[in-house]
C-alpha cells in the first residue's frame, strides 16, 4: 500500500510539474466583429443609386465595405412590409437574398427581427397587422411560427446566422401592448418563443437582446435584472450608441467612458458577451465620427475576458442624399467618408 501511495504521489507531482511547464492555452479572442447594417441597400440599388470606391470608381457596395474592413452584415426583417422606399421592404425573401449575398462575399450574418411591419424602436413597437386581435396564446405562436419560418428559409439557402436579435431596441418591450415592460412576465414569454424558434432551426446561432442608450448604466441594470428575474433567455447583450441622440451635448467624449463602464458591468453582472450592434455619427462631421468609432472599437475590445464581440455601424451606405438620414458614413459624391477608415485603424 505504501509503495502504491508513493507511486501515486510521484505521478501527481510529475503531472503538476508538467502542467506548470505547459500551462493551459489562454482563451483565444474570436474574430472581432466589424459590421454594417445595410438593409437599405436593395432599395438604393433598385432606385439606381451608384456606389463609388475611394478612387471614384463605380463599385459593388459589398466590395467597398469589405475594402474598409467590414466582415459582418446585419439585416433587419419586417413581418409584412410595404413597398415604401425608406420604411418598407425588408421582407423575409429580401432578407434571405441579402443574407445569401453577404455570405457569398465571405461576410458573417446577423438577423434583426423587428416583429413589426415597419420600424420598431424605443419610440414605437407596433404589432404586425396580421397579428392584431389575437389572444396572447396565439400571439406567442405567431412569434414562434414567424421566427421559425424566416430561420428555416435561411437554412434552406445554406445560411446560418451567427447572431439573431429577438426584437430591435426594446427598452420598453416589443409587440405592444402585451410585450410591454409593464408586463414583464408576458414580455419574457414572447422573447422565449423567439429564442426557442431560433434554436430549433439553428442551435449555434447566438440570440441577442438589444437596448438603446448604451452609456446608460441604470437603464441596462434595470432592464436585464428584470429579464433575469422573469427567465428571459438570451446569449448576448446588444447595445446602441448614438451620441447624436443623447440628451444634452452630443459630444461622444462626454459619454464614451460610461459606455465602457456599462459594457464591463453588464458582461460581468450577467455573464454575457456584449456587442455594440448599432452606432453612428454625423455625416458632415467626418473626423469626429471617425474618432468616435475608433474610441468605441477600443472600448469594446477592452471588455474583460474577450466578451466584447464587436461594433456594427447602422446604415453607413445610406447616404443622406438618398435617405435623408444624417448619420450615414457616405458622402454626397457617392463615396464612403473617412469615418469608414476607423474599421481599418483598429
Amino acid at each position: 500500500m505504501r509503495t502504491l501511495l508513493s507511486s501515486l504521489f510521484l505521478f501527481l507531482t510529475l503531472q503538476g510539474l508538467a502542467s506548470a511547464c505547459h500551462p493551459a492555452p489562454e482563451k483565444k479572442a474570436p474574430t472581432f466583429v466589424k459590421g454594417a447594417d445595410i438593409s437599405w441597400l436593395p432599395q438604393m440599388e433598385a432606385g439606381g443609386y451608384i456606389f463609388y470606391d475611394d478612387q471614384g470608381k463605380p463599385q459593388d457596395c459589398f466590395q467597398i465595405l469589405k475594402d474598409h474592413g467590414i466582415n459582418t452584415i446585419r439585416l433587419r426583417t419586417f413581418v409584412n412590409p410595404s413597398n415604401d422606399p425608406h420604411s418598407g421592404h425588408c421582407s423575409k425573401d429580401e432578407t434571405i437574398a441579402m443574407a445569401k449575398r453577404a455570405q457569398q462575399w465571405g461576410m458573417r450574418v446577423m438577423i434583426d427581427f423587428h416583429y413589426s411591419d415597419s420600424w420598431a424602436d424605443p419610440g414605437k413597437q407596433v404589432k404586425p397587422k396580421a397579428w392584431q386581435g389575437h389572444g396572447f396564446p396565439q400571439l406567442l405562436q405567431d412569434v414562434y411560427d414567424y421566427t421559425h419560418d424566416v430561420m428555416a428559409g435561411l437554412k434552406a439557402q445554406g445560411i446560418t446566422p451567427e447572431w439573431v436579435q429577438v426584437g430591435n431596441e426594446i427598452p420598453g418591450g416589443m409587440i405592444y401592448p402585451e410585450g410591454s415592460t409593464k408586463t414583464w412576465d408576458s414580455l419574457a414569454q414572447l422573447i422565449n418563443k423567439g429564442y426557442d424558434a431560433i434554436k430549433a432551426v439553428s442551435p449555434n446561432s447566438k440570440v441577442i437582446l438589444h437596448v438603446d442608450q448604451g452609456n446608460n448604466i441604470p437603464r441596462f441594470r434595470t432592464w436585464f435584472d428584470n429579464a433575469k428575474a422573469h427567465g428571459a433567455k438570451y446569449d448576448v447583450i446588444g447595445l446602441s450608441y448614438y451620441p447624436y441622440w443623447l440628451d444634452g451635448n452630443p459630444d461622444y467624449t462626454l459619454s464614451i467612458d460610461d459606455l465602457a463602464k456599462n459594457m464591463n458591468d453588464i458582461s460581468a453582472r450577467y455573464g454575457k458577451e456584449v456587442m455594440v450592434v448599432e452606432v453612428g455619427g454625423e455625416d458632415d462631421k467626418v473626423q469626429n465620427t471617425y474618432d468616435m468609432l475608433v474610441a468605441v472599437i477600443k472600448k469594446v475590445k477592452a471588455v474583460p475576458d474577450h466578451k466584447g464581440l464587436g461594433v456594427i455601424y447602422w446604415e453607413p451606405e445610406g447616404a443622406q442624399s438618398w435617405s435623408r438620414y444624417k448619420l450615414s458614413a457616405w458622402g454626397s459624391d457617392g463615396r464612403p467618408t473617412k469615418a469608414m477608415d476607423a474599421f481599418l485603424a483598429e
